[in-house]
């Protein structure tokens, strides 16, 4: 059989997608596989589905007013859709299509039973499954029933679900087609799902099948709970039999039913063990056929297990590839890049690469995220020790989740130390003084070797400036190393940790040093903060200005600052912003991901913040919260000395705390400082790539200049030296991989079998119906939720409570308006946390969920000392 409009199965492979829809390609491709049994049938191609479309011209307009409303309109969407179901359904199919149809019908007899399957274009995709978004009609009879059918999962194409998917998937509806799959029935005695992976942990070595009486779409619809078999090495490691009381069957006259077990049948296993091995055995050539996990639906009869479709799981994180030579069949564990840095989203190829060539440990990536490779660190016992420590003082929840994997004895084998003869370890370095002055030395070398960058760099084009990159980045890293630099971080975490530590233990303060470091000198975060109150300062007293700032929606980035420079007193708001940006433009959200736009480049960015701080700030804010926080800290200082003194030995501890006072302030603002180096820096790198990718889109080795962004630094150099065109095509798949990414969620921990492990916090100290976090800023606030996802939607009112995602640096300058903070990531020395006790706001970090599990505008109590958030009626 070879038609425009039918193709049998056995003519159709995976490579024919576009012609037979996701689901039947897959299933043609499997059809020949040996040992892997479908049913029999055909394939009304989506040449069909089109011919349809020209006989119903008003789809075409409704098409139109469906591209133009809000995914959140739900009203909407649900009128539209329907409406264009109902003008598909309503076009009757053309004689020969039928005709078509109906001598395919004849080969497999025209009275016989068939599934008819909807089988979209952008269906079963590796990035995209749309499970359940179109329809499948059972048992059908008759030529005249299967031709209503084939027009029924056309419709389906539009249902309100379907739409709705393709919206949030960034899917245009005209480039999506409907085949429909015309299958033989299989009756079977038992059906199922099988995930050749663990669809909720993601571990790849797992295997789970659900399995009930009759037909599988049963499970599918939520009528029956199934049994529950995992298998794992060939075995079964867990099992649940259900009490199956329905099961669906089909109908003499077609269709199905809905049918009662019988009573002694109702808690017998739908399938035996073996079978339940041998079902997973079959998944795995499945798997190995198509290179992915795969979510498969099978029927079972006769002893003999019938595949009726087999679509790729998407929701799996992937796996990093180890380096060559780490041994690729060892097991590996590693942990999140993005948490530390408080950016969870997906990074562009080009962003990755250049992190990790800057970074001062070998990262790899996998989803569009990095992570470190801690495995031989956890199989030392001193090294794990170290490792432990200092994950569970940063984040205890990535603490937790490595010793989960540590609980598994098997899984990393233990690593002897060191012995008395191996290698001599390092000599700790002398304990530096409390000396301001070495805070001013370190400021003034990261300065000075990125004025040599600035200066040097501007000469530098083609294979000439990815050589002297190349360089560049072995200076970034011999500055972010600085051996100084270090010991000056590290005094000031030590000297904070200390501080809470001895406190709690002789007063029963708890995070003192919260207090202790409000307004710390050499803060750059913090003053970037501060700074955009002195610009909304200026801005204020000009209501040209104002109103300009207000109506910006429209206006273009490149002639922003030209055309606020038109207003009345223009020119000195321009000059203000201007002076901004000078020292912190090169800042962005995600700022780490070198491929993200600026402030510079999009410095109407700030807009949305100048204006919360011209409406809800007096004149001389700036130096009036800093001096506020100052004297907090020092009166903090003078309360605790006090109450030390009065203790038994109290000298002594009063005068160890007064050093470690002095120490902490001294240090503690460095912290951010070698953050800001790093993005200085990187603003100099993008630079000078976008006027070399300039240059290669004039060459035509690049058809847009941000084509850059989906390369790899190394691809991007090969292609500045050969001037070869890069692939288009390439460009596209990085494109849609990376709009795949963004809607995975990256595991704080991930191991080499794809388990992805978040870790649990083991508190009896919560109240009941609580969010529990970690506490990293002191003080209990109570106000208004504020849940924002994106800084350019700020709306923020007096006495409103940050609830987010995450935030690095970029977000400081809201932190100004906002009474506390709850972030979903986050630890105790992350920026986020930095800031929030920089200006005495509570914070609770490492909240799971908390955008989703707090709504915008309800009242929630903060408690940042003791880590939790109340949501109040």
């Amino acid at each position: 059989m070879n038609d425009l409009y039918v193709l049998d199965l056995l003519e159709v492979d995976e490579t024919q997608g576009a012609v037979v829809g996701g689901k039947a390609a897959h299933l043609g491709g499997l059809s020949r596989t040996e040992g892997i049994r479908v049913p029999d049938g055909f394939c009304v191609t989506t040449d069909a589905f089109r011919q349809i479309f020209t006989k119903a011209p008003s789809v075409d307009e409704l098409l139109d007013r469906l591209s133009r409303v809000s995914p959140d309109d739900r009203e909407a969407i649900r009128t539209l859709s329907a409406q264009i179901r109902a003008a598909i359904e309503g076009t009757p199919i053309p004689d020969d299509l039928a005709a078509a149809i109906t001598r395919a019908l004849a080969r497999g007899g025209e009275q016989a039973a068939y599934a008819v399957r909807s089988s979209a274009t952008a269906e079963d995709l590796p990035t995209a499954s749309f499970a359940g978004q179109q329809d499948t009609y059972l048992n059908i009879v008759g030529t005249a029933a299967i031709l209503q059918h084939v027009s029924r999962c056309w419709a389906s194409l539009f249902t309100e679900r379907a739409v709705t998917y393709r919206h949030r998937n960034s899917i245009d509806h005209r480039t999506v087609h409907m085949a429909v799959f015309v299958q033989q029935m299989v009756f079977p005695h038992a059906s199922g799902i099988l995930f050749t992976a663990d669809p909720v942990t993601g571990n790849r070595k797992t295997a789970t099948v659900d399995a009930g009486f009759g037909l599988g779409e049963a499970l599918v619809s939520g009528l029956v709970n199934p049994d529950a078999f995992t298998v794992r090495d060939g075995k079964i490691i867990a099992k649940t039999i259900a009490t199956k009381q329905r099961a669906l069957h089909a109908a003499p006259a077609g269709g199905t039913q809905e049918v009662a077990i019988d009573a002694q049948q109702q808690e017998q296993p739908a399938l035996t063990d073996a079978q339940a091995v041998r079902l997973v055995q079959l998944g795995r050539r499945i798997e190995t056929h198509f290179g992915r996990p795969q979510d498969i639906e099978w029927c079972l009869t006769d002893d003999d297990f019938y595949i009726v479709q087999s679509r790729p799981i998407t929701t799996l994180f992937p796996i990093p590839v180890p380096n060559p030579g780490t041994g690729n069949h060892e097991n590996h564990v590693y942990v999140s890049v993005g948490h530390q840095q408080m950016m969870t989203d997906p990074m562009k190829p080009l962003g990755s690469s250049m992190w990790q060539l800057t970074a001062m440990a070998p990262m790899h990536e996998a989803g569009g995220r990095l992570f470190v490779d801690v495995t031989r660190r956890l199989a030392s016992p001193a090294s794990r020790a170290a490792l432990l420590d200092l994950m569970g003082r940063g984040d205890p929840l990535v603490r937790d989740a490595l010793e989960t994997v540590l609980d598994r004895d098997d899984f990393i084998p233990s690593l002897p130390d060191a012995t008395p003869g191996g290698a001599p370890t390092a000599a700790a370095p002398a304990p530096i003084e409390t000396d301001p002055a070495l805070v001013t030395e370190l400021i003034d070398r990261s300065q000075a070797s990125l004025t040599a960058l600035e200066r040097d760099i501007r000469t530098k084009s083609g294979p000439v400036l990815f050589d002297f990159l190349l360089e560049a980045f072995e200076e970034h890293k011999r500055v972010l190393g600085d051996p100084l630099s270090i010991q000056v971080i590290m005094a000031g975490m030590e000297a904070t940790w200390w501080l809470n530590d001895k406190l709690h233990a002789w007063l029963g303060e708890k995070n003192a040093a919260d207090t202790l470091t409000l307004s710390a000198p050499h803060n750059v975060t913090s003053e970037m903060g501060l700074a955009l109150l002195d610009v909304a300062d200026v801005i204020r007293p000009l209501p040209e200005v104002v109103a300009f700032l207000q109506g910006i929606e429209h206006t273009d980035d490149d002639a922003f600052l030209d055309e606020l420079a038109k207003r009345a007193g223009g020119t000195k708001a321009r000059d203000a912003i201007e002076a901004y940006l000078h020292k912190y433009g090169m800042r962005c959200v995600a700022e780490i991901d070198i491929t993200r736009p600026r402030w510079r480049e999009r410095p109407t960015t700030l807009v949305p913040v100048i204006l919360d701080n011209v409406r809800n700030f007096e004149p001389g804010a700036a130096q009036q919260r800093f001096e506020q926080g100052r004297q907090k800290a020092q009166q903090k200082e003078h309360d605790v000395l006090s109450r030390l003194r009065a203790l038994p030995d109290g000298d002594r501890k009063a005068d160890e705390t007064k050093r470690m006072i002095d120490r902490v302030r001294t240090f503690i603002g460095y912290r951010e400082y070698p953050k800001y180096g790093i993005i200085s820096r990187y603003f100099l790198y993008k630079q000078a790539l976008l006027q070399e990718a300039e240059r290669l889109t004039q060459a035509d080795v690049l058809s847009e200049k941000e084509d850059i962004f989906y390369l790899t630094f190394q691809e991007l150099h090969d292609a500045a030296r050969s001037h070869h065109p890069v692939d288009d095509q390439l460009i596209q798949q990085r494109k849609d991989a990376f709009r795949s990414y963004q809607a995975l969620t990256p595991p704080r921990v991930l191991t080499s079998d794809g388990e992805a492990l978040t870790g649990k916090y083991h508190r009896d100290d919560v109240p009941a119906g609580a969010l529990t976090g970690l506490p990293v800023s002191t003080g209990t606030v109570e106000g208004r939720a504020r849940v924002i996802l994106d800084m350019t939607q700020a709306d923020l009112e007096p006495g409103d409570i940050l609830v987010t995602a995450h935030t690095d640096p970029s977000w400081s300058p809201l932190f100004v308006g906002i009474t506390a903070l709850v972030t979903e990531v986050g630890g105790l020395m992350t920026h986020g946390a930095v800031i929030a006790r920089e200006y005495g706001l509570p914070a609770v970090v490492g909240v799971e969920q908390a955008t989703r599990l707090i709504k915008d505008g309800q009242r929630i109590r903060v408690h940042g000392t003791d880590g939790y958030v109340e949501i109040l009626p």
